[in-house]
């Protein structure tokens, strides 16, 4: 199995901007959906954002989000980008990528959780108001 390795995030004020990088090792992920979680202290990973990495086709499951973030590949260190902008105090919190099939010709069942790959340690979101 491969691993991932996150990183980018930060402490900003409301408003502001950060953009999360992930790098895939040992595994290649080129064929699958890759894509964004978020987890807060004691509750659920929630996805935030997916890209297709076959087609570059994205899927933002929160309306919201899909206004001020962007996800794209990165297909040189085998991962994703987020661009997250716009930034407000409830999109704290700690920021993980992952990897999953293709359901249904989309990839928001990888979204709510059918992920394959590992975890990676994830990378810390704080955005204070």
């Amino acid at each position: 199995q491969g691993q991932m390795e996150e990183s980018g995030g930060g402490s900003v004020e409301a408003g502001g901007s950060l953009t999360l990088s992930c790098a895939a090792s040992g595994s290649t992920y080129s064929k699958h959906c890759m894509g964004w979680f978020r987890q807060v202290a004691g509750q659920k990973r929630e996805g935030v954002a997916a890209v297709y990495m076959p087609s570059g086709r994205t899927y933002y499951p929160d309306s919201a989000a899909k206004g001020r973030f962007t996800i794209s590949q990165d297909t040189a260190n085998n991962g994703v980008i987020l661009e997250m902008n716009n930034l407000k105090p409830e999109d704290s919190g700690m920021y993980f990528c992952a990897a999953g099939d293709l359901y249904g010709g989309s990839c928001f069942v990888f979204l709510a959780g059918a992920v394959v790959s590992p975890w990676g340690q994830g990378t810390q979101v704080t955005v204070s108001s």
